[in-house]
């Protein structure tokens, strides 16, 4: 496949996704490279905080000013990704009340909606709060689908004759005369390489920016940092809960979905590919949420994961939470005597459209482009299936009044009842493959087919990114055998492939569950572990796999009812 494209991005998170949509709005020839299924990396590992800032306005205000301004424009071009939670930050007993009038001074110069409530409304419309909480202040936070929000991007690429490649693995960027000139692909599922020859190339691969750009000759350092976050089974709460204090580890509770999501801890990562999950983080986060929510440490923890956070900072050695969650731009024709290259790396999410307005503009400028930017009014389209899965509903905000944040007071949620009822009304509970996220067989295959069916090596957690698929509390000890043999009946995989992919997803499934075995995580994973171990005898199979192999699961005394103290419950051991 030999091709010539304007502009190469590399990376298929927000921030890629949002430099091609750009460039593809202004008329070039774009194509967006992924290594892996679109939102695999930093995008599709964070807590789905839609920030308004007041996070960061003490601390970094120029990342709060990004954030609020990003908030309202998000809330207007992806609809379909964010649901209008609202936020409260509040002053626990753990928290010193000093910090709050600091705080809401600085929300008020970084242009931030922030506005004390009583504690006793914050109550009312949100009973599971601590309540000695001593201060209370409501925000325009939000939650967003970050798997929605990337496929809604990719979707108006295409759409724009755009092209999105994913599997497609970097090896190599070629460099004559002083500018870049193409990039080497490397199929990941064929083996296949080629070469596609660009007149631009973006670097956008986040914590892998550094990798890429080394590629062409040109130094950037980035500062990788871990974050690791829990998903509770409950959801706890209808608005975003943030501890008023200096930010830390476990203080924000984001309600996304089905679950509330407690994060994160900062940690610093020499490889951006060290995405491990220690006890102590686990421990750390399920305390923390005892400050915010009393009797959250009793509840099921259902998964706990990583990602890594791409902090940059030209010139600066700060790490963890001391380095600014702004972004930089960089032109390596003026820093490096590169052209055509530009690298787009830090900030966060909920700035990806301005992030890639930045790069955009360079790019253009070096083309000889001269279209404006049309993201902050491009809405885009509603990559849900037609499934739907989403209701609008009236709702109170933390006040018990009406969000002045928005021209009405509506919340988009994730609702199963509303899977049911189109499962129902189709008359395909026979063909039910997920229940506890309602997916049928009538989606997998929707979605398969998306995916390119009839290729090597699938892999169900991309099926897992679009149908939420495997993430209910059994974490695909049901849905994932069956979700296999339907890529195999539908002709997708062969019976190789469809066990490879099998085998890879229960693995992937398990290592989110292996720090959390305790109580009802470790029943349901001993129970995992004899349908696919015991009855498919799965890790007898000769099968190659993307990630390690099947661990068995050993218990060395009770089923504990508690999260991990100082000595671990259980021990692991190798097949």
């Amino acid at each position: 496949m030999a091709q010539e494209f304007d502009t190469i991005v590399i990376g298929g998170g927000a921030t890629g996704a949002g430099v091609a949509l750009d460039l593809a709005l202004r008329g070039l020839r774009v194509a967006l490279v992924e290594r892996a299924d679109l939102c695999d990396g930093t995008s599709g590992r964070y807590h789905g905080l839609l920030h308004s800032g007041g996070r960061y306005a003490v601390t970094d205000p120029e990342s709060a000013r990004e954030c609020i301004t990003e908030n309202q424009i998000l809330r207007h071009i992806a609809p379909a990704s964010i649901e209008d939670t609202g936020g409260l930050f509040l002053t626990t007993p753990d928290d010193d009340p000093a910090y709050a009038d600091k705080w809401l001074s600085a929300c008020q110069a970084c242009g931030i909606k922030a506005e004390e409530i009583s504690v006793a409304r914050a109550l009312q419309s949100e009973p599971a709060l601590n309540p000695r909480t001593q201060r209370a202040f409501r925000v325009p936070d939000g939650a967003c689908d970050s798997f929605d929000l990337v496929d809604a991007l990719a979707v108006a690429i295409r759409s724009l004759g755009g092209s999105v490649l994913t599997y497609h693995e970097v090896t190599g960027l070629e460099v004559a005369g002083g500018r870049v000139r193409a990039a080497t692909l490397r199929n990941v599922r064929s083996g296949e390489s080629h070469r596609l020859g660009a007149a631009t190339i973006v670097n956008a691969a986040g914590a892998w920016a550094g990798q890429i750009a080394r590629m062409a000759g040109c130094p950037v350092i980035v500062r990788p940092s871990k974050g690791t976050l829990v998903a509770m089974a409950y959801r706890f709460v209808n608005t975003v809960l943030n501890r008023c204090h200096r930010p830390g580890d476990g203080d924000i509770l984001v309600p996304i979905g089905t679950v509330a999501v407690i994060g994160t801890t900062s940690v610093p990562a020499e490889d951006p590919n060290e995405t491990g999950v220690q006890a102590w983080e686990v421990q750390k986060l399920v305390e923390e949420g005892e400050k915010l929510v009393p009797g959250f440490s009793q509840a099921r923890a259902l998964r706990a994961w990583a990602g890594v956070r791409p902090l940059y900072e030209e010139g600066g050695a700060a790490l963890g939470r001391e380095a600014k969650r702004t972004f930089a731009v960089l032109d390596h024709a003026s820093r490096d005597g590169v052209a055509g290259l530009v690298t787009v790396v830090g900030g966060k999410l909920t700035t990806y459209r301005l992030m890639a307005e930045r790069a955009a503009d360079i790019v253009c400028q070096d083309l000889g482009v001269d279209k404006p930017c049309r993201t902050k009014e491009f809405v885009l389209p509603d990559p849900v299936p037609p499934i739907a899965h989403r209701k609008t509903a009236n709702v109170s905000t933390a006040d018990g009044g009406s969000d002045s944040t928005q021209p009405t007071a509506t919340r988009t949620y994730h609702v199963l009842p509303h899977r049911l009822a189109a499962v129902e009304e189709s008359q395909a509970a026979d063909s039910l493959i997920c229940e506890c996220e309602l997916v049928t067989r009538a989606q997998i295959e929707q979605s398969a087919r998306a995916h390119g069916g009839g290729q090597a090596h699938w892999i169900l957690d991309d099926l897992r990114r679009d149908l939420r698929l495997g993430m209910g509390p059994c974490q695909a000890g049901f849905c994932n055998y069956r979700a296999a043999g339907v890529l195999n009946a539908m002709g997708a995989a062969d019976a190789t492939q469809a066990t490879q992919a099998l085998a890879d997803f229960a693995q992937r499934r398990w290592k989110g569950q292996r720090p959390l075995l305790w109580g009802q995580n470790l029943r349901q994973a001993l129970l995992d572990e004899q349908i696919y171990r015991g009855v498919l005898g799965l890790a007898e199979l000769d099968v190659p796999l993307r990630s390690t192999p099947l661990r068995p699961v050993t218990n060395d005394g009770a089923l504990g009812d508690n999260p991990p103290g100082d000595e671990p419950q259980t021990t692991l051991s190798e097949v």
